[in-house]
This record gives C-alpha cells, sequence and structure tokens, in this order.
C-alpha cells in the first residue's frame, strides 16, 4: 500500500507550513511539488529548507552543490529528485551536458567535478565509510578537508 500526499498550496496547507511554503517559493521563483508534498508536515518542510540553506553557505560552488544533489539522487535511485535537481543545476548554470551525464551515471568532461561525482557516490554507496584512497583522490583533485 502507497500513500499519496497531496500537493499542497497556499489555502490548502497546514497554517504551519505557510511561512516555509512562502519563503520556498521566493526561493525557488516557483512551489516545487516536492515543497507541496513536505507541507504535509510543517516541520519537514521548514527542516529541509533549513538544511539547503546550510549546504548553500558551504564552500561548495551553486554548480558543484547541484553534481553532490544530482549524484545522490542518481545513487539512491530517486527519480522524482533527479527531475528537481535538473532543474535547480539549470538554474545554477550547470552545463546541460553534465547535467546529463549525471541523470546517466556517466563521467563528466570536467575532471575536478568528476572527482565530486564519484566521491559523493562512494560515499552513498560506503554508508560515508570510504576509504582513505577515495579522500586522497578527492583532495587530489582540489577539495579540501571541510569538503571531505
Amino acid at each position: 500500500m502507497s500513500f499519496n500526499f497531496p500537493d499542497h498550496d497556499p489555502e490548502s496547507a497546514p497554517k504551519d507550513a505557510l511561512p516555509a511554503l512562502t519563503e520556498a517559493e521566493h526561493h525557488f521563483g516557483m512551489l516545487p511539488n516536492l515543497m507541496r508534498k513536505m507541507a504535509t508536515a510543517p516541520a519537514l518542510l521548514k527542516g529541509y529548507l533549513a538544511l539547503g540553506e546550510l549546504f548553500e553557505q558551504t564552500s561548495f560552488s551553486p554548480a558543484e552543490q547541484q553534481v553532490v544533489l544530482l549524484s545522490v539522487s542518481r545513487e539512491n535511485r530517486c527519480d522524482y529528485c533527479m527531475g528537481a535537481h535538473s532543474v535547480l543545476a539549470d538554474m545554477a548554470g550547470v552545463p546541460k551536458a553534465v547535467t546529463e551525464a549525471l541523470r546517466e551515471g556517466q563521467p563528466l568532461p570536467d575532471p575536478r567535478l568528476e572527482a565530486l561525482r564519484r566521491f559523493t557516490t562512494a560515499v552513498v554507496a560506503a554508508r560515508g565509510w570510504v576509504d582513505e584512497a577515495e579522500v586522497a583522490a578527492f583532495q587530489e583533485a582540489g577539495y579540501d578537508a571541510q569538503q571531505v
């Protein structure tokens, strides 16, 4: 049995979700379907947006952030997430060839972004327990310990 969460809008969402829905619409220039569904549980929506804000404060560029998110989405086989982050990748200026390669699980044409894709995929596959060789290869591509 599956449960189909409603696609809320400001009229149907729980009152506690309205500030977060407004924030999401302002941030993305539209109200993404994922946020519409998350509005069923206002704390979930607020937490998701807060985590996104924190990720945006990292030293990864907006394009690198989308490489991470698309790589995670691919590794987790989340088609819904792949679609959403493909749109966000376009908004972040990620070249179409990079987004398509990420969607297909193919190597990226940019060596630094390819190192990021490989490392992110390794982290997800190993549930965070990557070996030292993976860390070393990532750092050799120019990433630092904080980004690990």
